[in-house]
């Protein structure tokens, strides 16, 4: 027999009801047992302090841990002190870690991840609001089974909670919860820019563990899968009995109809939330010809596949009114914005985020979330690109990225205002869309106008819209004043190779 099991034969009878199975962790004053409590026949752990030492402050501790009455945080059994002896049990939390997730390479989607962190901040606001002083918070604290079911070790310890806690626990975790992070399923940058400013970057003040409740339920709201099948809208009215026969045939014709509807072949009418959204194209490095006859050098980037959507900006938006509670309305405003301007709203926000809401009409034009956002001036477009850890092409970005794709721009079909999907026609080989319609687009910086070279630069507006057919791809505007707002004028966004 080995030492270790010579061990726990000799301290088996020593914590009363709780049999020791194996020492599992030490520290210096403290070992931690898996332990089966004979009398109820369960898996549990012991935390024993170490003889010789001075038990006021593990006991302190214990009593300030029973004292947690809370579903997400472990649970504390029993108490024992005999003979100069000092042991508590607690419960052998279900699941691993994440620290052990991410030690055997795990990844999490995001929709997962941000679900466990808002469980995590939630138990840290029961703690805030009951002042319990707090050891520091790590993976190794949050355990997640099988079944997605999240316990976080109890962590509280004897004292007073100080904001310290709080924030060190923030800061920690938004420097190691991208360990557990699967990059390559959407909502991954949202989560990546949220753990961004629990480290504090790009923030006026460090995130409270509320703000991180309502940024998690916004991510997850805007990840939720919707349903498939939409319910009639008598479907919550409760019929009246002398009418249930009635009542049986006409569900069964809807649910007969919604049978017709679900096999019919693909390319019938499609569902609009689910709607493909493109991603991003490579840019090669080098020197690209312009359709004026120069040259433009560009670096290895990478640009959006499409102008940014109705949807992507109304989540900006709701990102921006979250903010706003705590003063930080203006994080991602250009330093040179002026003073009187005060929203990002588009022009007509109201009635276009409700027409595409509904896949109905604005502006005499059918639209639904997947349409590009219009009537926002530079700062917006600058704004949004910030908070999406990305930039504004220049000019030479985006004609680099057009040429790359399009021999001939001048033949890129125009398109209208119309949803992004695969039937788009205005796309470059490279898979570009919208560049010869849609809405022009905002670039990052002025430039010397073609018909007045030695003139002051000016902010340029690039590709055609559906308002103007006149060039296509080839339509270029300058201007002085980036305040302007029209409703065929939108933006896309870069990023360097290698950024989420």
């Amino acid at each position: 027999m080995d030492s270790s099991n010579e061990e726990v034969h000799e301290d088996e009878n020593k914590f009363g009801d709780y049999l020791p199975q194996e020492c599992i962790a030490e520290t210096e004053t403290t070992r931690t047992w898996l332990a089966k409590q004979v009398s109820v026949g369960r898996m549990v752990l012991v935390e024993e302090l170490k003889e010789g030492l001075e038990s006021d402050e593990f006991i302190a501790d214990v009593r300030a841990k029973a004292g947690v009455e809370h579903p997400l945080v472990g649970s504390i059994y029993e108490a024992t002190m005999e003979n100069g002896l000092c042991h508590y049990a607690h419960e052998l939390l279900p699941g691993e870690t994440l620290a052990d997730r991410a030690l055997h390479g795990e990844k999490l989607k995001a929709q997962r991840l941000v679900h466990i962190l808002r469980r995590v901040a939630e138990a840290n606001i029961y703690h805030e609001s009951h002042g319990n002083a707090t050891a520091p918070l790590g993976l190794d604290a949050i355990h997640v089974d099988k079944h997605g079911v999240i316990r976080l070790k109890n962590l509280v310890v004897a004292g007073d909670r100080v904001p310290d806690h709080s924030l060190r626990d923030v800061h920690r975790l938004g420097e190691s919860l991208e360990l557990n992070l699967d990059q390559h399923h959407p909502g991954a940058t949202r989560f990546l820019t949220l753990l961004s400013w629990m480290r504090g970057e790009d923030v006026p003040k460090p995130l409270k563990w509320t703000q991180i409740r309502d940024y998690c339920e916004l991510i997850e709201q805007q990840l939720a899968v919707p349903s498939q099948v939409v319910a009639p809208p008598t479907a919550a009215i409760r019929p009246e009995k002398k009418s249930g026969f009635i009542w049986g045939i006409a569900i069964l014709f809807v649910a007969v109809i919604a049978g017709v509807f679900l096999f019919l072949p693909k390319k019938n009418k499609r569902i609009i939330s689910d709607a493909p959204m493109p991603g991003w194209i490579e840019i090669e490095a080098g020197m690209y010809d312009t359709p004026d006859g120069m040259q433009v050098r560009v670096p290895n980037f990478m640009i959006a596949a499409c102008e940014v959507t109705i949807s992507d900006y109304a989540s900006f938006l709701e990102t921006l009114d979250i903010l706003s509670k705590d003063g930080g309305q203006a994080t991602f405003d250009h330093p040179e914005q002026p003073k009187t301007k005060i929203s990002h709203a588009p022009d007509d926000w109201e009635n276009l985020i409700l027409a595409a809401n509904k896949g109905g009409k604005w502006n005499d034009r059918e639209l639904n979330i997947h349409s590009p956002v219009v009537g926002v001036d530079w700062w917006d477009a600058f704004a949004y690109a910030k908070w999406k850890k990305a930039y504004l092409p220049t000019q030479e970005h985006w004609l680099g990225a057009l040429m790359a794709g399009a021999k001939a721009p001048s033949q890129i079909p125009v398109s209208d205002l119309e949803p992004v999907n695969e039937d788009t026609q205005d796309r470059t080989t490279n898979g570009l869309l919208g560049m010869a319609g849609s809405v022009s687009e905002w670039t990052a910086e002025p430039r010397p106008s073609p018909s007045n070279p030695l003139g002051e630069p000016l902010w340029v507006i690039i590709g055609g819209s559906y308002l103007n057919h006149d060039k296509g791809a080839l339509s270029r505007n300058s201007i002085s004043d980036r305040m302007i707002r029209r409703p065929d004028l939108g933006f896309r966004i870069c990023k360097d190779i290698g950024k989420n």
